[in-house]
């Protein structure tokens, strides 16, 4: 389990003395915490490693836009420390789905469900997040898929 890991790595990480990544580590523990609270309301809760990897691809997408904005304001250290928390967050991460494998998810999706045309976007990005949301970028997905459609 991916909350397993990220303990270990927290235990290595205090013993190693390393800060940064005992911090970023930290911050991804409290993350999956207030998401564990927030899921406990819920009917449907979803299985373990599928919430923290949704935490953990929120937390990502979080920071990466964090050092845009930080180098367009000329801030350079705070987007190399913002940097050094993604690469902490990524060893935790599963291994993302390359454009090729992505394409042929969508391909098989389409012929799935019988997706025609634009109008079937949503279905067909509804089901691609069912199948692959915890291995894929999302926000890239849309365009493949919007290609895929046209």
């Amino acid at each position: 389990m991916i909350r397993d890991d990220i303990k270990q790595a927290q235990i290595a990480a205090m013993k190693a003395g390393d800060k940064e990544s005992r911090a970023a580590i930290s911050l991804i523990q409290a993350a999956i915490k207030n998401r564990d609270i927030e899921a406990r309301t819920q009917s449907n809760a979803p299985d373990d490693d599928a919430l923290v990897v949704e935490v953990l691809q929120k937390m990502k997408k979080q920071r990466t836009e964090s050092i845009q904005m930080f180098r367009s304001g000329g801030r350079e250290e705070l987007a190399k420390a913002e940097e050094a928390e993604v690469a902490v967050i990524d060893r935790f991460l599963p291994k993302q789905l390359d454009e090729a494998e992505t394409a042929a998810a969508i391909e098989e999706i389409k012929a799935d469900i019988g997706a025609v045309g634009m109008k079937d976007m949503g279905r067909v990005m509804a089901e691609l997040k069912a199948r692959h949301g915890s291995v894929l970028d999302m926000s890239k997905a849309s365009g493949l898929v919007k290609a895929a459609l046209a």
